[in-house]
């Protein structure tokens, strides 16, 4: 079978639920409101993007390079695509600049519902456009007002070749927006995920407490993600519940590994079941009727397979690729020339931002040389933190609640389209204002941005836009 991911890590949402609307708004509104210095804009040129690390033996190319053919392939209904998912292939998500990125400038999601089944994007229209983000949608509240959070699919396969009766209603989207229970996620860069993978806990745990004074004096407070499991209580924050271990993927922190996240996307976002995630989310017994279950998972290891290449499941060619992607190459004179970049680097350390979006983390021990004792310019701490009213979405995952986030990396900042977890925005000065909100643990830095001189906020937009 054809075999992919979708959203490496998808996107998220509208938080304390800010109008449609009022998502993306014009760059001028908010610069005009909050800073004299303008957004210099998605820097041009080469993707600097897309490839794999460097020094990766033969065969560990090799599995990169089978990795990067399934996550560029389209899935469909034959393959397992459905009943209920997002849309047919990780790398329509992940595009931007480079395959393994975000959001691209045209989403494909319209298309998709264009192309074989138009009469499901109206339902949709309020918040998937053409020139807007993909978007994930998930609900705050079941109907019973219990907690949900989980991801409500966007479009089904019926109408679409191969789906044999499988006849699926839409859900109501219109009413969950009136009801303010829908947020949104948008597709995260896995640019450099291996290099995430192998940080050791004691680095992580060793960064938060690193300047513990001075993050006091700014009221950051970021944490691992305390996860409770049955009686298992791992007491140390964004630990994984059974094992103990720092949870890092995920705009919450929500999962361990790059093999657990690929089989929750592909099963999460195009509903193909795998060894890991081995049944349909959907159900519907007149699907099953149409054959859209069948007996075994959709993915499975091929034992009969000549080598190890072709026998790997498509999940672990998701996990493979996104290992072996190599992190994004930074601009050393675009935008703005070295000198403003430079400055903008230091401003970013004397605010305050790298307490959070601490610029170099180190790998540990690895099995793959690459990947072993080497420097992650990630600029995040891979904590969860407390952004506020503004930016909260009411949803928890672990134990990082309704207002808490994983500091985004920003290596390759400077190449995006879509800012925040929900995309709802486009512009960088309007992303920093975002985190300035009622109990949010950037407040104080946000401020200290606001008190500088035009020219140097100009020269840590330039910074930015160079990552």
């Amino acid at each position: 079978m054809n075999r992919k991911l979708l959203y490496a890590v998808p996107a998220v949402v509208l938080a304390g639920f800010i109008p449609l609307e009022s998502q993306i708004v014009s760059s001028q509104t908010f610069q005009q409101s909050w800073s004299r210095a303008r957004d210099p804009g998605v820097r041009g040129g080469a993707a600097g993007a897309g490839g794999h690390i460097a020094g990766l033996t033969y065969n560990e190319i090799k599995f990169f390079e089978l990795g990067l053919e399934d996550f560029k392939e389209v899935e469909n209904v034959a393959d397992g695509l459905g009943p209920r998912m997002n849309l047919d292939g990780c790398g329509s998500c992940h595009s931007q600049p480079a395959i393994g990125g975000t959001s691209p400038a045209v989403n494909p999601q319209v298309a998709f519902a264009e192309a074989a089944n138009p009469s499901q994007l109206p339902a949709v229209a309020a918040f998937i456009r053409v020139d807007g983000p993909i978007r994930e949608t998930r609900l705050v509240k079941n109907p019973d007002g219990t907690p949900d959070g989980g991801v409500t699919n966007t479009f089904t396969i019926t109408g679409r070749e191969g789906a044999n009766g499988c006849n699926l209603a839409q859900h109501d989207f219109a009413g969950e927006i009136a009801n303010r229970n829908i947020i949104f996620r948008i597709p995260s860069p896995v640019f450099g995920a291996g290099l995430i993978e192998q940080i050791p806990d004691a680095t992580i745990l060793a960064n938060q407490v690193a300047n513990s004074s001075q993050k006091r004096a700014l009221g950051i407070k970021g944490r691992p993600n305390i996860f409770v499991s049955g009686r298992t209580i791992s007491g140390v924050a964004n630990r994984n519940g059974n094992d103990g271990t720092i949870t890092r993927f995920g705009w919450k922190a929500q999962n361990v590994s790059l093999l657990l996240f690929s089989g929750e996307a592909y099963n999460v976002e195009m509903g193909i079941t795998s060894e890991l995630f081995q049944n349909e989310r959907d159900q519907t017994p007149a699907c099953h009727t149409a054959g859209q279950f069948p007996p075994v998972p959709n993915d499975t290891q091929n034992f009969d397979a000549p080598d190890a290449l072709t026998g790997t499941t498509a999940i672990q060619n998701f996990a493979n690729f996104q290992r072996f992607l190599a992190p994004p190459t930074p601009s050393t004179d675009t935008p703005g020339g070295a000198s403003s970049i430079a400055s903008g680097r230091s401003l970013f350390t004397s605010t305050g931002c790298a307490y959070c979006h601490t610029p170099t983390l180190r790998t540990g021990n690895s099995t793959v040389a690459a990947l072993r004792n080497q420097n992650v310019n990630l600029f995040s701490d891979l904590l969860v933190h407390d952004m506020g009213d503004g930016l909260a979405d009411g949803v928890s995952q672990g134990s990082a609640g309704p207002r808490e986030f994983r500091t985004a990396p920003l290596w390759g900042l400077g190449q995006r389209l879509f800012f925040l977890h929900d995309g709802r925005t486009k512009d960088l000065v309007e992303a920093i204002q975002q985190h300035r909100s009622n109990g949010s643990e950037a407040n104080a830095v946000v401020n200290r941005f606001n008190d500088l001189s035009d020219i140097k906020q100009k020269d840590m937009l330039n910074f930015l836009r160079s990552l």
